[in-house]
């Protein structure tokens, strides 16, 4: 799963964008792949593990959830494929 969320610019300076995936790993497990930062700059990773799915699965929707507090909107979504 994929989710990409922007902040509209503020004047001059270009847009802040937030992208939330959710991959499988080789073992079973998740890990939940956080990138922020200004768009067309380099921006920030952090990456979470998660043995379970569903629990990376709320990981992802709960931080999607304060960024859209923040004042992100959502720009893209993509739901996992079987």
């Amino acid at each position: 799963m994929r989710i990409y969320m922007q902040i509209p610019p503020e004047g001059d300076k270009a847009p802040r964008f937030y992208h939330l995936h959710l991959q499988e790993d080789l073992l079973g497990g998740w890990t939940l792949i956080r990138e922020w930062g200004y768009q067309g700059a380099a921006g920030r990773v952090k990456k979470e593990h998660f043995t379970e799915q569903a629990s990376a699965e709320a990981a992802l929707f709960q931080v999607r959830d304060e960024q859209l507090k923040r004042g992100y909107q959502v720009v893209f979504m993509q739901a996992h494929q079987e």
